[in-house]
């Protein structure tokens, strides 16, 4: 089945259990915040021949269903536009990596228009503190915002079975309070999709076990996602269309809401540490093992560690510092510190690790004084009780 078929599908399972099951469903307006809309991509996609849509997110936004039927949907009502799209979407990413992340993957490209962005269900699965996400969070919009002032941001919070479970004793999950934190200051349209799909079982619309299946959307649930976004499309479009002008109003940033936030995110190459004769770069790293990987974490150069003892000092400027590792099932033990400061341990492994090199970004400092700084980093012999090893992999150095 084709993805346009698949998508139709999900979609008609969505109309047929409404009728099936004689419920009248609830109105998906409820869940959409359109704020200051999205006239700038509507003035793009309207009047010029080419437009630039992101698409930012984990592993729901990488799987097929609802990014493709936003594409296809686009495409149909901008007939007379060429649209590029970017499919940013990595499985396990939350908001800490996307604000690394989002130079590299999305604004190297160049303009972009229209920017979907999701991290919800990562953050709380990953256990990214609160902070660490309004810091995230924030930086991308504002790094986005200062690249193209113009670009409009939608951000969307996904459902899983922890969210529901917050919802159904009266609970906002902490990271759809930080998602709508955000888009609430700097007046972007959000859509909560899992108080959504929450609210639609204690309907009796649908089921999670039956229906939804997963976090990671069946076909139906795809379909759920796809009309709730494709009707925020719709809404914020028909209102831009009765306030189109043909001059660009650039937007001013209001003042940051978190000090420190990342707006200044990115990657600093591996290849700018010094290292002892206990480390290796990695031109095209690939597993040992039979572990699963991700894209872009896998056939990329890597400098790697699997000894105690080993040993790499990184200069950078900037105000938070952190790394990108893979982390498989003999991840180890690191000790670290800034600027000679007290030496702090962080274990690499996580409860993923035993069956996949899992893309895992830590932050060591944030909020560090401007300027110039020194990591030292140092692998220890001690590791998690589950590692059959001491390795550290690291494919990205995080510089704010």
């Amino acid at each position: 089945m084709t993805k346009r078929l698949l998508l139709l599908f999900s979609v008609f399972l969505y109309f047929v259990n409404h009728v099936e099951g004689q419920v009248s469903p609830l109105d998906n307006h409820h869940y959409i915040s359109s704020r200051k809309g999205l006239p700038n991509a509507f003035r793009v996609f309207n009047q010029q021949k080419s437009a630039t849509v992101a698409f930012l997110g984990g592993s729901i936004t990488n799987a097929p269903g609802w990014r493709d039927s936003v594409c296809i949907s686009l495409q149909r009502r901008f007939p007379n536009t060429s649209f590029h799209f970017i499919a940013a979407g990595i499985p396990s990413l939350g908001s800490l990596p996307h604000a690394f992340r989002l130079q590299r993957d999305v604004l190297d490209s160049g303009k972009v228009d229209l920017l979907f962005l999701e991290a919800a269900v990562n953050d709380e699965v990953n256990g990214t503190d609160s902070l660490t996400q309004l810091s995230a969070l924030e930086g991308i919009v504002r790094h986005a915002k200062l690249h193209q002032p113009n670009m409009d941001i939608v951000l969307m919070s996904f459902a899983d079975p922890d969210k529901t479970t917050a919802y159904n004793v009266g609970k906002t999950p902490v990271s759809i309070v930080n998602h709508e934190l955000i888009a609430a200051h700097y007046g972007l349209p959000s859509i909560n999709l899992a108080k959504e799909v929450r609210d639609r079982m204690e309907n009796k619309e649908f089921s999670w076990d039956k229906d939804f299946k997963d976090l990671h959307p069946s076909p139906f649930g795809q379909g759920v996602y796809a009309k709730t976004i494709r009707t925020l499309l719709a809404l914020n479009f028909e209102d831009a269309a009765l306030t189109s002008d043909k001059k660009e109003r650039i937007r001013r940033l209001p003042k940051p809401m978190i000090k420190g936030n990342f707006e200044r995110g990115h990657y600093q190459q591996i290849t700018t540490a010094s290292y002892s004769d206990g480390w290796k770069l990695e031109a095209d790293w690939r597993p040992a093992d039979r572990l699963g990987t991700r894209k872009g974490f896998v056939r990329v150069p890597m400098l790697v560690a699997t000894h105690p003892a080993a040993t790499l000092t990184l200069n950078f400027k900037g105000t938070a510092v952190g790394m990108a590792v893979v982390s498989g099932a003999d991840a180890g033990t690191i000790t670290y510190s800034i600027d000679n400061g007290p030496e702090k341990e962080l274990d690499l492994y996580t409860q993923w690790s035993k069956s996949l090199h899992l893309p895992w970004y830590v932050l060591f400092g944030s909020n560090l004084k401007e300027g110039n700084h020194v990591l030292k980093l140092r692998i220890s012999d001690r590791k998690n009780e589950k590692s059959t090893g001491n390795a550290c992999r690291i494919v990205h150095f995080l510089v704010n």
